[in-house]
């Protein structure tokens, strides 16, 4: 790692140095020296991340109405319940860049708004044809780019000692995915298919007018220069952001496929109801995002690699026990829950090590390569489990697979990155 107090990448050693936000003031400054304001930022950019993950996880809850109502195929109802991911993961790349340029205070309010669009078409045009479901689906991942916004903002705010943590509690915001978990079934057996899209819309709205009028960027933000396609292209080929990249890949695309898919594969493998199914998936989300925080702040004692490599470790037994198929009491239970919060501490974990490690000016690029790449990492398991289902009637070789991909990540980072975001003097 090159001193503290520059902010230049490294590429020849594979790691970037530590970035010092202007507005942080010193990196060892105490907590208590934190203005009042980053505090007020924290919670209304989590409470934004909420808000767009329910819009952009509005569609899950009720795949298996929307499979019913269209006689869809289990491959037809996996690709339903994972487009929204595709543009919540890809999106972030382009969102980043913008937020680097233009800030969050404009980014936040303005795809906060432009996510209500696709909210109402689904809700009130597409509800009756599975094409303009897909259509749909594939705009309201604009809800998911949002992480790409919060990040770089709360960053900004936080000395690098505290930043862990602050990512953590931003991350948080993953928990309007178990909003969406828990009431969209309900609100639609209680007031019809539209009602919980009408509902999102208008939240969705009332937040875009906070976050205008409350949140701020950070003053002196570095502001990058130059071509956004040039500053995208020279982050992706930073070693750093390709590595965070796989082991994002792996820890929040664990959550997101999970997310979106355990409410049909609870039904499918073990003949749950769609409100039994969803209660539990909101149960998994939930733990989830209760370790998000602990993972940030394990990360910010203990450093962020022996927080992913233990946190992998426990997602690869989980997922060896659920490849057996188990009953769910208790030992599925158990094997799912161990899951969840490993997967949340693991996403805390990296997202700790990005705030240490992304020069000043990057943290939104750099956000948004490696969040794309979670995405990206939770949209193929949902496809590739409802294929695997169809061929041969059950889940296990999927879930086999996930143990495998979690093996390799924990040894991946025990070897490779195991010096990445330590000071000279650890």
């Amino acid at each position: 790692m090159t001193d503290r107090g520059t902010s230049a990448p490294n590429q020849d050693r594979g790691t970037i140095a530590p970035s010092v936000s202007p507005a942080a003031a010193a990196a060892d400054a105490p907590a208590t020296e934190i203005p009042r304001q980053a505090w007020t930022v924290l919670a209304v950019a989590t409470l934004g991340f909420g808000v767009n993950f329910w819009a952009w996880a509005l569609i899950s809850p009720l795949g298996s109405f929307f499979s019913d109502s269209l006689g869809l195929s289990a491959l037809q109802k996996s690709l339903l319940v994972a487009v929204p991911v595709v543009v919540g993961s890809v999106g972030r790349i382009p969102v980043g860049a913008l937020t680097d340029r233009f800030g969050a205070r404009l980014m936040f309010p303005l795809v906060t708004a432009l996510t209500i669009v696709p909210v109402l078409f689904v809700g009130h045009v597409a509800t009756d044809s599975y094409g303009l479901l897909l259509l749909g689906g594939f705009v309201l991942g604009l809800g998911g780019t949002t992480f790409a916004i919060g990040v770089p903002l709360v960053n900004s705010w936080f000395p690098p000692a505290r930043r862990g943590t602050a990512l953590g509690v931003f991350g948080i915001g993953m928990g309007g995915t178990a909003v969406s978990a828990f009431t969209t079934v309900a609100l639609k057996d209680a007031q019809g298919v539209s009602f919980p899209f009408t509902l999102v819309a208008v939240v969705l709205a009332l937040y875009a007018v906070l976050a205008y009028a409350t949140l701020r960027d950070a003053p002196g933000r570095a502001v990058p220069t130059g071509s956004a396609t040039r500053r995208a292209w020279n982050t992706a080929r930073m070693p750093v952001t390709l590595q965070l990249s796989f082991l994002y890949a792996i820890g929040f695309g664990g959550f997101v496929a999970f997310s979106v898919y355990l409410p049909t594969y609870l039904r499918d493998a073990f003949g749950l109801t769609p409100g039994d199914a969803a209660v539990r998936t909101a149960g998994f989300v939930v733990l989830a995002v209760a370790m998000r925080p602990v993972g940030g702040v394990l990360s910010d004692k203990l450093r962020p690699v022996p927080v992913l490599v233990a946190s992998f470790a426990v997602v690869a037994v989980g997922a060896a026990v659920s490849a057996f198929e188990p009953p769910l009491a208790p030992t599925g239970t158990v094997a799912f829950l161990a899951m969840a919060a490993a997967l949340g501490a693991a996403s805390g974990a990296v997202f700790a090590l990005v705030g240490v490690v992304a020069p000043a000016g990057t943290v939104g690029s750099v956000t948004g390569i490696v969040g794309a790449a979670g995405g990206l990492g939770g949209f193929v398991p949902p496809l590739l489990m409802g294929l695997i289902y169809g061929q041969v009637g059950n889940y296990k070789p999927g879930l086999a697979l996930l143990a495998v991909a979690a093996g390799v990540a924990a040894v991946y980072t025990a070897l490779v990155m195991r010096s990445v975001g330590q000071s000279p003097t650890d």
